[in-house]
């Protein structure tokens, strides 16, 4: 994507409101228009194109931005952040997917302001566990829920009721709120120097799941993942690609068609695919019991 293009900028925390009024100034594309100009930019190169997808995407940045607002960093930072996630998506975006442009660069921006507020704290990086990643995303939200309000400082049976929900130590839960209350002192912070009572947290109103579930899913979907692909890959050869073909694919062919591929009886791959699936569901439940997590077999 061309470096010579110029889209709407934060200047500093004070410009926000400027930078809001900008971004939604620019207008919404309807499927037929981004159609057009994502096969503009594929096939071309055009950066006008790739400019007004980009710009009629800034406020879904913005959105998913505000999200992040709780962890004490700035908000033009996080702005800047999901603008970067937003131009890779807008790059590698394939029109012929059939899906919107928003739907994909959703996950873009997501990863790239996550990777941001990661980075940004010295007590949970990239290579950190998953479980500390957790932690620190659903602390704050947990506190809220359970309504227990504390000056920086948890007391022991709160501290111990959290750990618990948790699935971490008391000392990992009080240590972590204790970092959490000291970015927690600007939360309030007006978004300008005028006096209008606005609020960062006021900007923007979100439905959308919260973060510490969105990366709860991500983390079970991915441990789910791992254990069915152990299971199916013990499978012998033919139930495997019995399996996979039947199972694990967008469209999976019949049982007419393995039964010619294989020289068996449409009644012989359907046992074969019967049997397949009881494998891979009893070692995936025994394995998942060791683990603490039940897959569900639904879509497969």
């Amino acid at each position: 994507m061309s470096q010579s293009l110029i889209f709407p900028s934060i200047v500093s925390e004070e410009g926000i409101r400027q930078y809001f009024r900008q971004v939604w100034k620019f207008p919404i594309l309807d499927r037929e228009q981004e159609q057009m100009l994502a096969i503009q930019l594929r096939e071309n190169g055009d950066t006008e194109a790739a400019h007004t997808l980009v710009t009629s995407h800034l406020r879904l940045v913005v959105k998913i931005a505000m999200r992040y607002k709780g962890y004490g960093l700035p908000v033009s930072d996080l702005v800047s952040e999901g603008n970067i996630g937003l131009m890779r998506a807008v790059k590698k975006f394939d029109p012929d997917k059939g899906f919107r442009l928003s739907t994909y660069a959703m996950w873009w921006i997501k990863a790239s302001i996550t990777e941001f507020v990661l980075k940004s704290w010295s007590l949970v990086r990239m290579g950190t566990v998953a479980s500390q990643k957790k932690l620190f995303f659903s602390l704050r939200n947990l506190k809220a829920r359970l309504n227990i309000l504390d000056a920086g400082e948890l007391s022991e049976s709160q501290a111990g009721e959290l750990a618990h929900k948790l699935n971490a130590t008391q000392e990992q839960v009080s240590y972590m709120n204790m970092r959490l209350a000291v970015r927690d002192l600007s939360l309030n912070a007006p978004m300008s120097g005028e006096d209008d009572g606005a609020e960062f947290q006021d900007a923007l109103a979100d439905n959308s799941p919260s973060q510490e579930k969105i990366m709860a899913e991500q983390e079970e979907q991915s441990k789910n993942s791992e254990i069915i692909a152990g299971a199916v890959a013990e499978l012998p050869e033919r139930e495997r690609y019995i399996f996979m073909k039947r199972r694990l694919t967008e469209n999976a062919p019949t049982l007419e068609e393995l039964g010619v591929h294989f020289g068996v009886s449409r009644e012989r791959v359907r046992q074969l695919e019967v049997r397949a699936f009881k494998r891979v569901q009893d070692k995936v439940m025994s394995d998942a019991k060791n683990l603490g997590t039940i897959p569900q077999f639904s879509d497969y």
